[in-house]
């Protein structure tokens, strides 16, 4: 796998996840939204699904949640690869 550079995560987060310190004190949140990413987290780790997560947020496309786990995915292995190098 390539390593994912600072610019095509910021690329491929564009639209989908928004860092504003005026929402939040600079809090990662989907875009257009104040509702933080770690709000997804939680509700994963927890054992709640992304149906459940997006029945309390139904604001939020259902296409940003995928896009953003998998990036955080693809940039989590990234990481283990260079950490194993």
């Amino acid at each position: 796998m390539d390593s994912v550079t600072i610019a095509e995560q910021r690329s491929a987060l564009a639209g989908v996840v928004t860092v504003d310190k005026e929402v939040l004190h600079g809090t990662p949140c989907f875009a257009n939204t104040r509702v933080p990413v770690q709000t997804l987290i939680d509700f994963l780790e927890t054992g709640e699904t992304i149906d459940d997560f997006l029945a309390v947020y139904p604001t939020i496309p259902k296409q940003h949640v995928f896009a953003f786990l998998e990036l955080s995915r693809d940039i989590a292995i990234d990481q283990l690869i260079c950490a194993s190098s």
